[in-house]
């Protein structure tokens, strides 16, 4: 059987994909309306949003099955929430503040299974819809689709950004555009010529080593298209408190103006 929402992998490593952040909501509905609205692949956050194992869990498995790709976040330090989600379903991990060729090798050495890396095999496997092949052929198969993305959140990062994208088992490297331009000491200033050089460097490094450029952090009208045209491909687009206080605000301002009329 093959991986369920593997289609969803294959525009993400093959084209300009969209994420959409979860961070409040929970249980089946939310993959299935990012699913709905256009998105292929969901980011589910446990580094700042409240979430549950289980509730990861919930959201990996109703991703599946709703055909939009399960990526999660977990914090730096907690590599052990990182293979929890995988062994849950999720078919990507974000990896946050990973500076250093050692920080990358560590990760890939964590998540992947021998012999390229040296993650365990448990229990049940959600991403065959429970009925994967043999053991070794299940690896194997898991090796080649999961996405592995370090986040590039600080000018020491940018500074080793060809050597993280160098590394065998890393997919892809995400640009924190908020941690790095506070690490800059330019927080919020999207269009400053630093981090304009800074997404340059890290999407010639992609582009050398065949990994895929990504940007967070970064959803105005100006500056997204700015880099996305510079070569960024995997979006993080908003996330859901975001993406509801936005629309709610323009709804209730417009029948506002409805009724003063």
């Amino acid at each position: 059987m093959p991986v369920l929402a593997n289609d969803a992998l294959t525009r993400i490593r093959g084209g300009i994909s969209l994420g959409f952040g979860v961070q409040h909501m929970r249980g089946a509905a939310a993959p299935l309306l990012a699913k709905a609205a256009g998105y292929d692949w969901l980011f589910i956050d446990t580094e700042h949003g409240a979430l549950s194992t289980d509730a990861v869990s919930q959201l990996c498995l109703s991703s599946l099955t709703a055909g939009i790709a399960p990526i999660v976040r977990v914090c730096r330090d907690a590599l052990d929430e990182g293979t929890r989600a995988l062994d849950a379903g999720a078919l990507g991990l974000v990896i946050p503040h990973i500076d250093t060729v050692e920080d990358a090798r560590e990760i890939v050495a964590a998540f992947r299974f021998p012999p390229v890396g040296h993650r365990s095999t448990g229990g049940p496997c959600a991403q065959f819809g429970y009925r994967p092949p043999g053991p070794g052929e299940m690896q194997r198969v898991l090796n080649e689709t999961l996405l592995l993305v370090p986040m590039i959140e600080t000018a020491k990062a940018i500074d080793n950004a060809e050597a993280i994208a160098a590394v065998p088992g890393i997919d892809a490297l995400l640009i924190g555009s908020n941690d790095l331009t506070l690490d800059m000491g330019i927080p919020g200033q999207y269009g400053d010529p630093r981090l304009q050089d800074a997404y340059a460097r890290v999407i010639a490094a992609c582009k050398k080593h065949g990994k895929i450029a990504g940007m967070g952090g970064i959803y105005d009208s100006k500056w997204a298209p700015h880099y996305i045209g510079m070569g960024a491909r995997m979006i993080l687009s908003g996330s859901d408190h975001g993406l509801l206080f936005e629309a709610a605000t323009a709804r209730a301002k417009s029948l506002r103006e409805a009724v003063k009329g």
